[in-house]
């Protein structure tokens, strides 16, 4: 397909994955000898990089006098129950290196930390998510007897998903010069800088749905949008900014373009309810090309199976844009429901007849 775009000038205006490559990183990890052995293990796991320009430094916190190295891009500690956690992160953050204090014992951590004079600011203390608040009752037990989870939290596969996630959107903020560089060293980072980049242009082209009013004026600056988007999370998982991109380019933009003529169609029908149409297309359209890009990538790169990521996310938002028009036209009663739904029935099945593009009215 014919892109709207200039793809050159796109790959040309990206990120440099080459200088990124080349830009070295230097990371001092700190291991209080009281963290859990399970946290200790995925963070010398998470920063095991092959990088040559990545080097990383693991020192135990053992008693010795403490002096940090100020040329560290990051520091982290794996903290446990040591009362030296709290000023060894002061004395990283009083020579100009952000530190992250990563744990399964968050409040404990903190706790220890304040009461030694030496709190640890919450964004820098780093946790995994508890989905399961309360322990399960013993058989017989009476359910009202279950008490909650007790720190330090086991790290069972989705706590280990959910701390490499925290990990990485901590990486990203603190070393925002250089996140492309730490993703591409450290796979943990790679994923939350996808997303992050996934979210913005979400919000971008919600806003360019939103405020452009003239039919067809926004399909250009979306396509661009997401564009960049692709091309910056190809980067992160370490795909190389040329033009074998386009393919892939091709398959995300013509879901896209679906999702667009669909909402035209529905705004078309019913124009009072445009602007909530075409703000909704914009932004979850992108999500799902977004997060599909990222399928791909995570499971290595595959173009057949960006092309059924691609139509299965189509298909949703088309499907999700219909349901809100509906929504929409109930004030104007169930005759103009119906309608809503028949129009956007009508659409998705032209979406799928046509591989990815739908003729406008």
């Amino acid at each position: 397909m014919q892109l709207p775009v200039d793809v050159k000038a796109v790959i040309d205006e990206a990120t440099n994955i080459d200088e990124a490559r080349r830009t070295s990183i230097s990371v001092s990890v700190y291991l209080d000898d009281t963290a859990p052995g399970d946290v200790q293990a995925h963070v010398r796991q998470a920063f095991a990089s092959a990088s040559a320009h990545a080097r990383v430094s693991l020192t135990y916190l053992d008693g010795r006098p403490f002096v940090p190295y100020a040329g560290d891009d990051m520091a982290v500690i794996v903290a446990g129950l040591g009362d030296q956690v709290g000023v060894c992160a002061q004395h990283v953050r009083a020579v100009g290196v952000p530190v992250m204090v990563v744990t399964t014992l968050p409040e404990l951590v903190s706790d220890i930390a304040r009461a030694s004079g030496f709190p640890i600011p919450d964004g820098d203390v780093v946790s995994p998510k508890i989905v399961q608040p309360k322990q399960l009752p013993a058989e017989g037990e009476d359910p009202s007897a279950a008490q909650p989870l007790t720190e330090p939290y086991a790290l069972d596969d989705a706590r280990a998903a959910s701390l490499s996630e925290r990990m990485g959107g901590w990486v990203i903020d603190a070393c925002n010069e250089k996140r492309l560089a730490c993703a591409l060293a450290f796979p943990f980072v790679r994923k939350p800088l996808s997303m992050e980049a996934v979210n913005a242009t979400s919000l971008q082209n919600a806003g360019v749905g939103l405020l452009v009013i003239i039919p067809g004026a926004d399909m250009p600056v979306m396509t661009l949008n997401q564009a960049k988007m692709l091309l910056m999370i190809a980067a992160a998982y370490g795909e190389e900014l040329n033009m074998e991109r386009v393919k892939e380019l091709a398959a995300l933009v013509g879901g896209a373009f679906a999702c667009r003529a669909v909402a035209r169609q529905l705004v078309a029908f019913v124009p009072a309810l445009g602007w909530a149409v075409k703000a909704a297309i914009g932004y979850t359209g992108t999500q799902a090309m977004g997060r599909a890009a990222i399928e791909y990538y995570e499971g290595g790169p595959n173009l057949g199976r960006l092309t059924d990521a691609v139509a299965s996310a189509r298909d949703k938002v088309v499907q999700a844009a219909a349901k809100r028009a509906a929504q929409k036209a109930q004030a104007t009663g169930a005759k103009a429901v119906e309608a809503v739904r028949a129009k956007a029935a009508q659409a998705v099945g032209g979406a799928r007849q046509g591989g990815g593009a739908v003729k406008g009215r």
